[in-house]
């Protein structure tokens, strides 16, 4: 059955692999989309013509648009990607996070809710609030996080999007708001920004730089393709039962140090370098971040059994593919890089040159 879908966040990494998973399968969408440096529309071109396809520039900070853009589109679903994700950068600067991912989201709750008690969609109405398995903090060497994980997030980004969750959370027991929630492993594949660990070891090898490995490189990831997380956020969205979490993950776990060593070996036998003699020889183990997580793992179990979700992308498979896109597409990740600084050299941030 097709429905009206607004995506937050669409032209995001995650964002805009749900908006092409949607608006290929023949739903209405709406992608909102405020366009910071890491959002980028030419990550939609495939669909940019479709006419079950259209863009919005807004900030879900403005209260007053969301209400209109709810009105005007009359959505059945509202999915929220919208955030700031990046670990690193709340560190070194959490008062955006604080704007986007809390406030952000309470502004769309009460607009949404508002919507929600009015429209005659009323009985199938869903707000879908996504988010990652970095709430609950870090995990020991067994075990894995679920939905019933107590939250114990260690980053400004992490503690950002615990707060949204637990609005979401307050929204559907207080006003009976028909909110879902997702966390999920961490992400990898096509179109995701350039500062995250895989696409970054990537282009550094590539130009033969070092590659920065925090600590010993013994903290453990859950990759998750963002095919496979974009499928399941569809299969929730369906099939979900508002009030629930669900959790997806990828079940590929894999140290830091042994992914970056993997991504190594890929490029050695499809782009060897060209001034040493391999790629290993660039890891340099640097200082590690403050209140770095040593383990995430989360289980798939719930939406396996209750949404008949499975991830089918093999991790290895996807890797390869994933280094291939970014080598046919260095010129895409140069245009992102060189407009993240132009929007931090316009904020004053950093200085020209």
């Amino acid at each position: 059955m097709k429905k009206k879908y607004l995506i937050t966040g669409g032209a995001g990494f995650i964002g805009s692999a749900l908006v092409r998973n949607l608006v290929k399968s023949g739903q209405q969408v709406l992608n909102c989309d405020k366009l910071t440096y890491s959002g980028d529309l030419s990550t939609l071109k495939e669909v940019s013509d479709k006419t079950n396809y259209s863009f919005f520039k807004e900030d879900i900070i403005n209260k007053k648009k969301i209400s209109k853009i709810l009105n005007n589109f009359k959505p059945d679903v509202v999915i929220n990607l919208a955030a700031e994700t990046h670990v690193d950068r709340s560190i070194e600067n959490p008062e955006v996070f604080i704007k986007t991912n809390i406030i952000g989201t309470y502004n769309l709750l009460v607009e949404c809710n508002k919507y929600f008690s009015n429209s005659a969609k009323k009985n199938s109405f869903k707000f879908i609030q996504v988010s990652t398995d970095e709430v609950f903090g870090s995990l020991g060497n067994k075990g894995t996080f679920n939905e019933q994980s107590a939250y114990d997030p260690s980053s400004p980004y992490s503690a950002s999007k615990a707060s949204a969750d637990h609005l979401v959370k307050a929204w559907n027991k207080t006003y009976n708001f028909p909110s879902i929630i997702t966390n999920c492993s961490n992400n990898y594949g096509p179109f995701q920004f350039p500062e995250k660990l895989i696409p970054l070891i990537i282009l550094n090898a590539v130009q033969e730089k070092n590659l920065p490995v925090y600590g010993k490189g013994l903290q453990v990831r859950d990759w998750l393709h963002v095919d496979d997380h974009a499928r399941a956020l569809k299969c929730v969205a369906e099939k979900g039962v508002p009030g629930e979490t669900y959790s997806i993950g990828g079940s590929n776990e894999i140290k830091n140090i042994d992914l970056v060593k993997k991504i190594c070996l890929i490029l050695q036998k499809i782009k060897p370098p060209k001034s040493i003699q391999n790629y290993q020889e660039l890891i340099t183990l640097v200082e590690d971040r403050p209140g770095h997580d040593f383990r995430y793992a989360i289980s798939n179990k719930k939406i396996k059994k209750k949404l008949r979700w499975i991830p089918k992308v093999d991790f290895n498979v996807g890797l390869e593919k994933t280094i291939v896109w970014y080598l046919q597409n260095l010129a895409w990740c140069k245009k992102i890089l060189d407009k993240k600084k132009y929007k931090l050299q316009r904020l004053g941030i950093i200085k020209n040159g």
